[in-house]
């Protein structure tokens, strides 16, 4: 109990270090303490997760509270999300990080929510009443967050705007692709310097050759899952199927290797790569990669990759199964931070809850990382260099 006790307040301290970041963005402070309770009330550990049991959580009478938060009080979640990307590049920064693009479902009813439609859920696996929102997670050594965030408006919103503004989507908020978002949460991030080396996304981003032809003409190194039917260029031809390079090549070609862990431990696939695009500078190199499932061997999977020149096999394969890390955000922001629990049927409203929920799981995914390295202090021997030694003149 002691030791919970301790927990919680580790926390409520963490985030009340993360909200102090972003205290500057409310002119009042009615608004300031609400983003802490609510923030506190996310990660706490209730059944449901709605207005009243948020307010109750805070020791308010009524939602009203945090209804204002979220729907009416003046406060822009763009700016928040700045600091909140701030505070996870200093805590878990690092250049050899990865960018992950993906998308998440939340399921919804009715037709009032913004961007809400009858659309395919990757999260549900079918069609569903849902809205989508488009990521983009932090992957680094010490641990991997979400740092951008975007909702989906289908054309059948975008094409209505008396029904966006009823939504609080502003007229010059125009359809996008989801590729479309995706390359502008990147190129934020690039622009803001944020630290990585990466760029991975699944085939639904990744199938783009103009995204990838983007990303190379900034010399961005990148991993990107792609379908059987996209095509490259070969010494031989200029759209040869990607899935017709790999039938008939030496089995000394193909490496077993996981690329890291799943639910069920080490995901372990064939994995065997083919140079393309040979006529480039000599520091760089494009791949096609396949992965072969080892029980169904007729079951293939394919990637398209840009990097150094030097880049081994293992090095690509452990940044495509990276992109799994994503997945996991998705996992814990909505079990333990209320991610997918909202009531606000707003485009602002939905920004703002979901930015707070990625506030609160970096808050999270920052202390585990301190706990993991205090953990690893433990258990490591003593350093046996000259600089841990005593001086001689002490």
């Amino acid at each position: 109990m002691g030791g919970d006790l301790a927990e919680i307040r580790s926390w409520v301290g963490e985030l009340g270090a993360v909200q102090g970041r972003f205290l500057h963005r409310f002119s009042r402070s009615e608004p300031r303490e609400s983003a802490l309770a609510y923030m506190r009330g996310l990660i706490a550990p209730l059944q449901r997760k709605n207005g009243w049991t948020l307010a109750e959580e805070a020791g308010h009478a009524s939602p009203d509270r945090i209804h204002r938060l979220l729907n009416r009080i003046e406060w822009d979640a763009d700016e928040v999300l700045d600091d909140v990307r701030e505070y996870v590049v200093e805590q878990l920064g690092d250049p050899g990080a990865v960018l992950i693009v993906d998308d998440t479902g939340f399921l919804k009813k009715g037709t009032s929510s913004a961007g809400v439609q009858r659309q395919y859920s990757g999260t549900a696996g079918r069609t569903e009443n849902c809205q989508i929102g488009v990521f983009l997670a932090y992957a680094a050594p010490l641990g991997r967050t979400l740092i951008d965030r975007r909702l989906y408006l289908p054309a059948s919103w975008t094409d209505d705007r008396a029904r966006c503004r009823r939504a609080g989507v502003h007229d010059e908020v125009g359809f996008a692709t989801k590729v479309a978002m995706a390359k502008a949460m990147v190129r934020r991030a690039i622009t803001d310097k944020i630290p990585f080396r990466w760029v991975t996304a699944d085939a639904g981003y990744g199938y783009s050759k103009g995204w990838r032809s983007e990303l190379e003409q900034a010399d961005v190194f990148h991993v990107m899952a792609t379908t059987r039917h996209d095509t490259v260029v070969t010494r031989w031809a200029i759209d040869h199927p990607a899935s017709e390079l790999f039938p008939g090549l030496p089995r000394q070609k193909w490496k077993r290797r996981s690329c890291g862990q799943g639910a069920h431990g080490p995901r372990v696939y064939d994995w065997a790569r083919v140079e393309v695009r040979p006529w480039h500078r000599p520091d760089r190199r494009h791949w096609v990669i396949a992965r072969r499932s080892v029980a169904r061997p007729q079951e293939l999977s394919y990637y398209i990759a840009y990097c150094p020149a030097d880049t081994t096999l293992d090095e690509l394969i452990q940044v495509a199964g990276s992109s799994w890390a994503i997945e996991e955000c998705f996992q814990t922001a909505k079990q333990e931070c209320g991610l997918n629990d909202y009531q606000v049927r707003r485009y602002p409203g939905w920004h703002r809850h979901i930015t707070l929920a990625m506030a609160a799981h970096a808050c999270l995914t920052v202390l585990r990382a301190r706990q993991l390295d205090a953990g690893k202090a433990e258990t490591d021997p003593p350093s046996s260099s000259t600089s841990a030694l005593p001086r001689s003149d002490a």
